[in-house]
């Protein structure tokens, strides 16, 4: 049976360079399934779902649509209702993977219908917006974004070439695609969160979890990475959580680049999963270049991390706001929780002798910490760095026996 590709374009304004986009995939033998999001006029050719049904899946009707002649609430209306309609055909086995075109309302509503789908299914989305922030577009899904190059606007000797590739691309991820069947599958889950300031830890305590007969996923804490973490902890994917890096939350408070919201700690604690927490990288706020620092900060020590990262470290204040915020997460979990607090620096650079050395601010954290996390909570303090393999295989043994404890 051939593989199907899913297509989501506006066949009125755009049917020519989604037609050619279809024929191109077909031409790599496989079969598609095109739905129709455009609302001005008719379809250049006939999608397997009419806009119509879109729209009425997003609540309204294309006639609505026409008549209040509003392109944002046209663009909300066909965003909400493919969302609803890839998933259904998706669960109906209706295709393999999934590719869509657009400018910036396009992606939008390309976007929308991709979210919807499971890590693994096959998203790529040609999109006028690629090289900008693309995190509204992606969320915590794995969307391939893959730059145009020139406008979606016509058959040209550049568009094609883009459009081609494109067929190309996603018929190879669906035609290759592939469910392995190796027994680490077979192993429970752990995540773990990492940061550049903490690699050493996390390497360290990943490798003795999986000694033990776990599979560990590191997430990468730039906000997306802690996100995505929180979404797949919601959705079961884990038995416990290593989050040795939590500096998102240092973000979230200081208006860094990387935060990963105010939702961040959550999801263990509310699924009921074990979690050893650790206040990694906690002394570093992320913003790119040093003209994007604000104003406010400009007399706050820095460390340039690399020319498009530049790292400000927190102070008291931000440290004591940081550990009632995470005595008020933690104290949300009804799954066993321990805190680990490496006394001689919670990163690479907070260390005796690094730049962001500071052990006034870190005690503020522990004190704040202490005082508000519930009795029950364990909190662990240890005379190493977070680097240090002592630290890192204490916080592996801790977790460990937090999972053994919770299978009784």
């Amino acid at each position: 049976m051939k593989k199907t590709v899913a297509i989501i374009g506006s066949l009125d304004t755009k049917g020519e360079e989604f037609k050619f986009l279809k024929e191109s995939i077909e031409k790599n033998g496989l079969s598609t399934f095109v739905f129709d999001v455009g609302v001005l006029g008719d379809p250049l050719f006939e999608p397997d779902v009419r806009a119509d049904e879109i729209a009425k899946a997003g609540g309204s009707d294309l006639d609505t649509l026409r008549k209040k002649n509003n392109r944002g609430f046209a663009l909300d209306t066909m965003a909400a209702g493919i969302a609803v309609v890839v998933k259904e055909k998706f669960d109906q086995g209706k295709f393999d993977g999934i590719i869509s075109m657009g400018g910036g309302g396009g992606t939008g509503v390309g976007t929308s219908g991709m979210r919807t789908l499971p890590v693994g299914v096959p998203k790529i989305m040609v999109s006028t917006v690629a090289s900008a922030d693309t995190s509204p577009y992606v969320g915590t899904t794995d969307i391939m974004m893959m730059p145009s190059i020139v406008d979606i606007s016509g058959l040209n000797r550049i568009s094609k070439i883009i459009f081609r590739n494109a067929a190309n691309a996603i018929s190879g991820m669906v035609l290759y695609s592939t469910v392995e069947t190796n027994v680490s599958e077979e192993k429970p889950l752990i995540a773990a969160t990492m940061f550049g300031n903490t690699t050493r830890a996390v390497n360290h305590a990943r490798k003795i979890i999986e000694d033990a007969g776990y599979e560990v996923l590191v997430f990468h804490c730039t906000g997306t990475g802690g996100k995505t973490m929180e979404m797949l902890i919601h959705n079961d994917y884990f038995k416990g959580v290593l989050d040795i890096t939590t500096t998102e939350w240092a973000d979230e408070i200081c208006g860094g680049v990387l935060s990963a919201s105010d939702h961040r700690l959550e999801a263990a604690a509310l699924k009921g999963i074990p979690q050893v927490v650790t206040p990694g990288c906690i002394d570093m706020v992320n913003f790119w270049g040093e003209e994007t620092v604000p104003e406010k900060y400009k007399d706050r020590l820095f460390y340039h991390w690399n020319p498009n990262v530049t790292l400000m470290r927190t102070n008291v204040e931000e440290n004591a706001t940081l550990g009632k915020i995470f005595a008020e997460k933690l104290n949300m979990a009804i799954a066993p929780v321990k805190v680990l607090i490496p006394l001689k620096g919670f990163s690479e650079i907070d260390a005796p002798g690094q730049p962001f050395w500071w052990p006034e601010a870190n005690q503020a954290f522990i004190n704040e910490l202490t005082k508000r996390l519930k009795p029950e909570i364990e909190i662990i303090l240890m005379d190493n760095n977070v680097n240090d393999p002592e630290f890192s295989e204490r916080c592996a043994t801790e977790l460990l026996k937090l999972l053994d404890s919770n299978k009784n």
